[in-house]
């Protein structure tokens, strides 16, 4: 079983276990760092391991555009390019369909996508996702989805979610790679009857993990919350889930009572890179004058080497110039910050308090 639920909080749907891979275990729920074009914005792989990340995930249609499956598969497979030896999650590039920049058509066949590096036009049917993601290799590979753009008429998202089931039966047919776990994705926007119907069919074809995507595009806190926490009581404990695109704070550990054991987001090192700093009494934006004088760190509780070493005046002076170093220190600090608080939340499960650990986060993090 590639997936084990070890402890189970009593007041809330919150759970703790292990997602086993051929890199390893990965402890759940955890925060996955997004390496979109093979590299985290800012932060290397040393740092990453050295914070505690078990996986983070990469877009497996851009890696093959540039710098394409022949080269990897010289360097050996993604992880020896990577230069990674824990667990990696590679997205199909259905994230690209609300890009107006990459997708140029789409239909029930196949979407065609512009590759951004030489500006041509490539044809990915479900089985060319699959494909593509069986030869890098990595250790969970997601199915191709259609996501559609948050607003959109219901039956604009019913149609939606009949492709994207329609090609989660075809990546299933095509997956041929026994190494790798694949997960399906369930689309439907905010109504909970299209959201019900994917995961019955998802689960009837048959997948190793069930991804909630679609949201973090628009929709409040409070309704994706909602209809998550509707959806997880629907998935066997065997199979893990996982909500894609969320990464703020206080969203994970809403997301960890409502059943969800996997997240991912670009959100921490892209608000890092603008001088949004995660701290346990909420976000904080250093480019304000009121830092220039502040010479406690970020987190006072925090054990990245950033809150060991430097002082928030002085990050803010960084901030302010623009230097690089500074955009890097936030984001390993956004990072790190993370891991620590899903390490907080696993052990709170573990103790069987954390409806009392995600009270008290909430209460302090929404004080600024």
């Amino acid at each position: 079983m590639a997936f084990e639920i070890s402890s189970q909080d009593s007041k809330t749907k919150a759970r703790a276990g292990f997602l086993k891979t051929c890199h390893g275990k990965v402890a759940t729920p955890c925060f996955m760092p997004v390496e979109t074009k093979g590299a985290a914005k800012f932060v290397n792989q040393g740092e990453l391991q050295e914070m505690g990340v078990d996986c983070f995930i990469t877009n497996a249609l851009l890696l093959s555009f540039k710098p394409g499956l022949e080269t990897i598969a010289k360097a050996k497979g993604l992880h020896s390019f990577l230069s990674w030896k824990k667990s990696i999650f590679t997205d199909s590039g259905g994230f690209q369909v609300i890009d107006e920049n990459f997708l140029v058509s789409i239909s029930d066949k196949a979407a065609v996508f512009r590759d951004p590096f030489s500006g041509r036009k490539e044809r990915i049917t479900p089985e060319r996702a699959i494909g593509i993601q069986n030869s890098l290799g990595s250790d969970v590979a997601m199915c191709l989805d259609d996501q559609p753009h948050y607003g959109r008429s219901k039956a604009s998202i019913a149609q939606a979610v009949s492709r994207t089931l329609t090609w989660a039966e075809r990546c299933k047919t095509a997956h041929s790679n026994p190494k790798q776990l694949l997960f399906g994705i369930c689309q439907g926007g905010l109504h909970l009857d299209l959201r019900k119907k994917a995961i019955q069919r998802l689960l009837e074809i048959g997948f190793d993990g069930i991804a909630i995507g679609g949201f973090g595009i628009g929709e409040s806190m409070d309704s994706m919350l909602r209809v998550s926490a509707k959806l997880t009581p629907l998935i066997p404990g065997s199979k893990p889930v996982y909500l894609m695109g969320i990464g703020s704070p206080l969203e994970l550990v809403r997301g960890v009572a409502a059943g969800i054991d996997v997240f991912d987001s670009c959100f921490p090192t892209r608000v890092g890179r603008h001088g949004l700093v995660f701290t346990r009494e909420g976000i904080l934006r250093l480019e304000k004058q009121a830092f220039k004088h502040d010479f406690s760190p970020l987190d006072k509780e925090c054990s990245c080497f950033v809150c060991k070493s430097y002082s928030r005046a002085y990050l803010h002076h960084l901030l302010r110039l623009r230097e690089p170093s500074g955009l890097r220190y936030l984001s390993h600090h956004n990072l790190h910050f993370l891991q620590e608080l899903l390490q907080d939340c696993r052990a709170a499960i573990r103790e069987n308090s954390f409806r009392k650990f995600a009270r008290d986060f909430s209460k302090s993090f929404q004080k600024h």
